[in-house]
């Protein structure tokens, strides 16, 4: 019965240590703790902004509801931007 308990119980500890790629000790813990930093800064962090910001926004809305928001970016001209290639400094005038 003891040794069914043990083994059970190092089966367990074999398939975490497994799951966490097989590394022990301080490397372990510091690979986790790498992995949770990226995780916070890639993706827990940019999406509480994100919610922020929107709550702010809905803030102000609620304050003037008369006040124009600008919901979407204006298209750029492409011209403006040197998209379209081509001649630049051309002119419509014929000489």
């Amino acid at each position: 019965m003891t040794s069914d308990w043990r083994r059970t119980m190092g089966n367990f500890r074999s398939f975490i240590g497994n799951s966490m790629g097989g590394l022990r000790g301080g490397s372990n813990l510091a690979s986790w703790v790498v992995a949770g930093t990226l995780a916070y800064f890639l993706w827990v962090k940019p999406s509480q902004d994100l919610k922020r910001e929107q709550q702010e926004r809905a803030a102000l809305a609620a304050l003037d509801p008369n006040r124009y928001i600008e919901k979407r970016k204006p298209i750029p001209d492409p011209q403006d931007n040197g998209l379209i290639y081509g001649k630049k400094n051309r002119t419509d005038k014929s000489e």
